[in-house]
């Protein structure tokens, strides 16, 4: 059984709550994240590069030399791959790199990601908060307080809050996101996670069995 501590952004300590062992204290299973940050990772591809072979390349087509007697190879076409400006070969065609996986997969590799970082102590719980304005500094000085780290801190609402994302927008090793967008490669890719009190239950509503 897993407790946190629920910090207020003053810092103190408002309560402490109990992880869902389901969600944070599973064997992490390498080859399901493995496999979910590969699609993820796939699926950013646009798949749009694109060379011209040589059927597209604009040049004449006349035969360069006779086909026998030269003393050389034989040559039909400037847009040959072999001459400078030719057509290239084997080169890049437009494609669809996406990738499916099972959904209890995806949920498995979600959730041994969430147990890595909570074997790495390096989870943090926040009180909900609410920001009047964007305010960077501010925004800032409530990671300080409550100790989350200043190298690639993943911070994590339970609903969309326009004001602390772009609060955190200038923030290079800062990444806000709702309970919805959360993937296994933003987790593994963050050094530290700061859930905001109330994400922890959303998740344990969704388990597929």
């Amino acid at each position: 059984m897993m407790e946190l501590s629920v910090y207020k952004i003053d810092g103190t300590v408002a309560k402490t709550v109990t992880l869902n062992e389901e969600i944070f204290g599973i064997t992490p299973n390498d080859h399901a994240i493995y496999l979910d940050v590969k699609q993820y990772l796939a699926n950013q591809r646009q798949g749009t590069a694109k060379s011209k072979d040589r059927s597209e390349v604009a040049y004449s087509t006349k035969k360069l030399i006779r086909q026998k007697g030269s003393g050389g190879a034989r040559h039909g076409s400037l847009k040959a791959g072999i001459y400078v400006g030719g057509g290239r070969v084997f080169g890049p065609q437009p494609r669809c790199y996406r990738k499916k996986l099972n959904k209890k997969l995806k949920q498995l590799a979600r959730f041994s990601a969430l147990s890595y970082k909570a074997q790495e102590n390096a989870i943090t719980m926040v009180e909900p908060f609410v920001m009047e304005a964007p305010k960077t500094k501010e925004f800032i000085q409530i990671l300080n307080n409550i100790k989350a780290g200043s190298r690639k801190v993943l911070f994590v609402l339970p609903e969309n809050s326009t004001n602390i994302y772009l609060s955190s927008r200038n923030l290079p090793e800062v990444k806000v996101i709702t309970v919805d967008e959360i993937n296994t490669y933003a987790i593994m890719n963050a050094y530290s996670l700061v859930l905001v009190d109330g994400v922890q239950d959303i998740l344990a509503s969704r388990i597929r069995r």
